[in-house]
């Protein structure tokens, strides 16, 4: 199984998730300012970066954990779906690929924090931003990575993409 959590940019939410999937974080109270910062990738990817599958390492059960930053696209994710289809079929690949959507978790103080911090350069004042709004979603991204963990375990036998919108953990 392949996993692959995805948002507009691929650094904050995403880069969350995949710590939270591959256990390098603590899930039992909110995380401290220095684990937020601690975090492989987090704020740390650049515009140039939308598109590209980062990979964060094998969970506890072998399978690749990626973030992708998709940008305002809509149809990133579905052309993804479909060039996998292919790729499995053309190779006789069953592994399946499960595309999770962070977006829903993001508040709007870190969408702020993200666009001064990352887009103006503003890191100064959008970093506090960022790191407040992911002591305010920690808990829902942790559920969002549990619910993903799940559904892909529930759902491998029959599909062999799955791709998770996540729309009941918003902000």
């Amino acid at each position: 199984m392949i996993f692959i959590y995805n948002d507009y940019g691929g650094t904050h939410t995403t880069s969350l998730a995949a710590a939270y999937h591959l256990n390098k974080l603590p899930t039992n109270r909110q995380l401290t300012t220095e684990e937020i910062l601690a975090v492989d990738y987090f704020n740390k990817l650049n515009r140039s970066d939308m598109g590209k599958l980062i990979f964060h390492g094998l969970d506890e059960n072998g399978n690749p954990v990626h973030t992708l930053g998709r940008g305002s696209s809509k149809v990133v994710i579905p052309a993804l779906e479909n060039l996998s289809l292919i790729l499995q079929d053309k190779y006789q690949n069953a592994e399946p690929i499960v595309f999770s959507n962070t977006s829903p978790t993001v508040p709007l103080i870190m969408t702020i924090g993200g666009f001064l911090s990352r887009g103006l350069k503003l890191g100064f004042v959008g970093d506090p931003l960022l790191v407040a709004g992911s002591k305010q979603c920690c808990a829902n991204i942790r559920e969002l990575v549990l619910h993903t963990k799940q559904t892909a375990a529930a759902r491998s036998g029959t599909e062999s993409v799955i791709v998770i919108e996540n729309k009941n953990y918003s902000a």
